[in-house]
């Protein structure tokens, strides 16, 4: 399969809102309309952090997402890249489209000069673990959350 990795545009809307609503269908999160709108603007906000990045098949169009979030650290002058979300379509799964993301990320990194690219994932996501252990292993840290409940819905 022929694929480009690029940056979004703004015509990318409904494909990135389909990959949008697989991705959070897939990790069974219930996101509003309110929040992915806000996400949406400030993937196209150039000032803003987030950032996202689509994998376009000449076949089949957009067939895959990364939103990313470049911040600061306390570890690191540099910046770091965040690796937020990535879904790719189900029926093309396998034909190396997250890689091509992943790859395009890691070479973001060296000319960037981004400090280190990370990202998380279910214990249990053991598809995309196999790719993600490819590239490096599990950094052994769990996660913890707390979720601010005046603001839950």
């Amino acid at each position: 399969m022929s694929l480009h990795i690029r940056r979004i545009t703004s015509e990318d809307y409904p494909a990135w809102r389909q990959l949008w609503a697989g991705y959070h269908d897939f990790y069974q999160n219930n996101i509003s309309d309110e929040v992915t709108q806000h996400t949406w603007l400030r993937i196209m906000d150039e000032n803003s952090p987030v950032q996202c990045i689509v994998a376009d098949s000449a076949k089949e169009g957009v067939i895959g997402m990364a939103n990313y979030i470049l911040h600061d650290s306390t570890w690191a002058i540099e910046p770091i890249c965040y690796l937020q979300d990535m879904f790719v379509k189900p029926d093309v799964r396998a034909n190396g489209t997250g890689e091509a993301m992943l790859d395009w990320l890691k070479a973001q990194m060296t000319e960037q000069g981004w400090a280190r690219l990370y990202w998380l994932t279910k214990e249990n996501n053991y598809r995309a673990r196999g790719l993600y252990d490819k590239y490096t292993p599990h950094s052994g840290f769990v996660r913890y959350v707390v979720v601010n409940e005046n603001l839950a819905k």
